[in-house]
């Protein structure tokens, strides 16, 4: 009898992933500020792709990215030396800080006016 490869025993090499060289960039400018390392938590945003965000290494102060697929989220994690994968867990939900320029981003037009109407629950505060 001669032996028959099945579509399972053949070894295929995965295709290559192209890593974004601005997403590396960035990553590497945001890691050299904050002190030379950081965590990524990678987070899947649905038809977006996959958001990465950094917690850095002084002061937890938080970052984004956002690839394709977890395919070029992972290779942009082993691409950027000082970055390692982590979850969020008690220890590095507490270590992340918001920046306040972070909170004016994500304010967006609310950030910049001056006269808010009166609550509605006013009579009642």
């Amino acid at each position: 009898m001669s032996e028959q490869t099945t579509p399972e025993s053949v070894d295929t090499p995965a295709p290559a992933v192209e890593v974004p060289s601005g997403v590396v960039a960035a990553i590497t400018s945001f890691i050299a500020r904050e002190g030379g390392s950081a965590k990524a938590v990678l987070q899947p945003i649905g038809d977006a792709g996959v958001r990465i965000t950094l917690v850095g290494e002084t002061g937890g102060i938080l970052g984004d990215q956002v690839v394709a697929d977890n395919a070029v989220a992972e290779a942009v994690v082993e691409a950027v030396e000082g970055l390692e994968t982590a979850e969020w867990d008690r220890d590095l939900t507490s270590a992340a800080n918001v920046s306040p320029a972070h909170y004016r981003k994500m304010a967006g037009w609310v950030a910049k006016q001056k006269r808010f109407p009166k609550p509605r629950n006013r009579s009642i505060l």
